[in-house]
């Protein structure tokens, strides 16, 4: 295996989730700041390594493995920091209902694509727009939520909220999606 730029971004993105936690939990008034700009990085990497796959020609098997690897695993630190960062009862309980919809999804997503594979019908669960859309709007809540604190007076933790409760909408939305399109294959008796 060659490592390409665009794999080498993908791993960026990974080595990027301990200096994510360690600097979330760093006891020093700007965390909050460098959390949320390594967060952003590690969401432009996400963006910059498919963009650089495609134009550049440097697709790879590898590269089509990790990438989605690293944005769950990316996804799912983040999303364990901000239930954290939120443990009374009730703050808590309305992180972590949009939290365990995302992951739950993606949990049953990545199950269904890998049984449509080895079956070899993964162009029924191959990503759509609908996708992109929830991944935009939970990368933004995400970022709004490490970040957490007011600017000019507006609740970036508020605006997170809203934004997580739209992606959880999304997610529910897409998955939905993609289980219609394979339930034929799903429904069909063996």
């Amino acid at each position: 295996m060659k490592l390409t730029l665009p794999n080498i971004l993908t791993l960026l993105r990974i080595v990027l989730i301990p200096v994510l936690i360690i600097v979330f939990y760093y006891p020093v008034e700007w965390a909050n700041i460098a959390a949320t700009v390594i967060f952003f990085v590690a969401g432009v990497t996400d963006w910059l390594d498919g963009y650089l796959a495609r134009k550049l020609g440097m697709s790879s098997r590898f590269g089509a493995f990790l990438d989605p690897v690293a944005d769950k695993l990316m996804v799912a630190v983040a999303l364990i920091l901000i239930v954290d960062l939120n443990p009374t009862p009730y703050s808590g309980f309305w992180i972590a209902i949009p939290a365990a919809i995302i992951v739950g999804r993606e949990i049953t997503i990545s199950a269904l694509r890998e049984w449509m594979s080895e079956i070899g019908a993964s162009s029924k669960v191959a990503v759509s727009m609908l996708g992109k859309l929830k991944t935009s709007a939970q990368m933004g809540s995400l970022g709004f939520l490490i970040y957490h604190d007011p600017i000019l007076g507006h609740s970036m933790a508020l605006w997170g909220l809203t934004l997580l409760y739209i992606a959880a909408l999304l997610t529910i939305w897409s998955m939905l999606g993609y289980l219609k399109s394979a339930w034929p294959t799903l429904s069909k008796e063996s």
